[in-house]
């Protein structure tokens, strides 16, 4: 908080904050747990995806919103994670009318993007780490500007490459035959 000291009195950031950080401990074990097939078509993983889409939707991404129009690192850092939580709302948006329309292969491909942009919060920690334990000589904006596009950017591609691998199709397959045995 250090850092936010200029705009800590900004009533409407300061709110977002506080709701950012309290919901995220609901929407990342949340998340994690609606990837094990053991839990698909049961109550569970419906009350769980509906406590995370109806977070992310209505609580941590507008928030997250709004707190990137004051993050710090200038114009290109404020773009990173504006257009980070536009695009985590759009991807939990498109996961929840696709599972809307019981095209459940879609939904979990939505999911995973969604999920991938979820855990930017520690993608971001990890990569901020990293600059500190390697001991990175580079000015701390620069290190914030790359930080807050590394947190999330790379988690796309990877999501991308796993759903490009057919890593929800498997998932869906083995939940289908776990279902015939049941």
């Amino acid at each position: 908080m250090g850092t936010k000291q200029n705009i800590y009195h900004i009533d409407y950031w300061r709110y977002s904050f506080y709701a950012h950080v309290f919901t995220s401990i609901f929407v990342l074990p949340a998340g994690f747990t609606q990837f094990n097939s053991a839990f698909f078509g049961k109550a569970w993983h419906r009350r769980l995806g509906m406590l995370y889409v109806l977070t992310v939707l209505f609580i941590s991404a507008p928030t997250g919103f709004l707190m990137g129009l004051h993050a710090n690192g200038g114009l290109a850092s404020k773009a990173s994670f504006v257009l980070l939580s536009s695009l985590w709302f759009i991807t939990t948006l498109l996961a929840f009318t696709t599972a809307k329309k019981r095209k459940f292969i879609g939904h979990g491909e939505w999911m995973l993007y969604s999920y991938a942009l979820t855990l930017s919060a520690i993608t971001f920690r990890l990569i901020a780490l990293g600059f500190d334990l390697l001991d990175i000589q580079v000015r701390p904006q620069e290190v914030y500007v790359t930080t807050a596009w590394l947190s999330w950017v790379p988690n796309i591609i990877i999501a991308h490459l796993m759903i490009k691998m057919g890593f929800i199709k498997n998932l869906f397959k083995k939940y289908l035959q776990n279902s015939e045995t049941a």
